[in-house]
């Protein structure tokens, strides 16, 4: 339907639902923690302010006051930026990530989404893409041995698995017949949510995107034991808060990216369209912190070998029969 919104709406909306995905990520931190607390049996941050609750706020405070140390033979502006660019393209992903309906305010429409871009899809795995940059330029341009190790180790994971996360997700376009999310989104709310007829192609969706943000097991980026600390060894101060920054973000936003492909974005009965999408991206992000308290890291000979022998098969397979059973309904 054509829709009534002027940019004098788009433009303050962009800016809520930006600050609202910062603050998600500061309080995603503290979720983190908490939960992994509860899990081992101790407790988790439970000083700065009532149940530790402004702990997210301490530590951005220490981060921004605490002094940002470089390599002397760094690159200056490659290595200033690097970190800068990986925030800003995993912001800029949950643009087109539709968290509610329309509604209609006096002669207006409002939209529960920040861009209704017809190829959304592959716009945000464009953009993931992108980002991959800041990881890889980050490490070469700290000029150490140990982070150029961690940035390529990264380059190979996340290219790899991006095979397996896009054709995951083919068989959600076919049954939609669209790769606007909007579409996608409504098209489940008129059928069935697409977990369902899916169901191999969003597990698929869940192992490559926990390895597409180097979350635990596949956190073989940043191994600590082996090359100190991956990529941004070299990175302290806010510039290495910037790299974390990335990093949950770009959890939360694949963790939408999940609730609006395969658990119907805003649908469910009774409560508001936004919140049954808040509901559906915190057990998303659960999950996630479920599994990093759960299992141990993998080898790197492991975690290669299950991305192109396993997943990318199986999600290969998945689209192919999801295409004939389309053609022949």
């Amino acid at each position: 339907m054509e829709l009534n919104q002027p940019w004098w709406i788009d433009v303050p909306k962009a800016f809520v639902i930006i600050n609202l995905v910062l603050l998600t990520f500061a309080y995603v931190t503290l979720l983190e923690r908490k939960l992994l607390g509860r899990m081992q049996l101790r407790y988790g941050p439970n000083r700065a302010g009532p149940y530790g609750l402004l702990q997210p706020i301490a530590d951005l405070v220490k981060l921004v006051r605490k002094e940002a140390f470089a390599p002397s033979a760094a690159i200056d502006v490659l290595y200033i930026a690097a970190p800068v660019l990986a925030a800003i393209t995993a912001l800029f992903a949950f643009a087109v990530i539709p968290w509610g309906p329309v509604w209609t305010i006096g002669d207006y429409n409002v939209t529960g989404w920040v861009a209704d871009v017809p190829i959304a899809l592959i716009l945000i795995f464009a953009i993931g893409s992108l980002g991959i940059y800041g990881f890889i330029v980050g490490g070469w341009a700290s000029t150490s041995k140990y982070s150029l190790l961690g940035s390529m180790r990264t380059c190979a994971q996340m290219v790899s698995y991006e095979v397996s996360l896009a054709l995951s997700v083919l068989g959600v376009v076919l049954m939609a017949g669209s790769l606007s999310l909007v579409d996608i989104a409504v098209k489940q709310q008129e059928t069935v949510w697409f977990v369902g007829p899916q169901f191999v192609g969003f597990v698929i969706f869940l192992i490559a995107g926990v390895a597409e943000t180097n979350r635990a097991p596949f956190d073989l980026p940043e191994g600590e034991s082996e090359i100190v600390a991956g990529y941004h060894t070299e990175y302290s101060g806010m510039r290495w808060g910037l790299f974390q920054m990335a990093e949950y973000i770009n959890m939360v936003t694949l963790s939408a990216l999940g609730v609006a492909l395969f658990f119907g974005s805003w649908g469910g009965p009774g409560l508001p369209g936004p919140i049954w999408f808040l509901i559906k991206l915190f057990i998303a992000l659960f999950v996630f912190i479920w599994i990093r308290a759960t299992l141990p890291r993998l080898r790197y000979d492991q975690l290669m070998r299950f991305g192109w022998k396993v997943l990318l098969p199986v999600a290969t397979i998945n689209a192919v029969v999801t295409a004939i059973l389309v053609v022949a309904l």
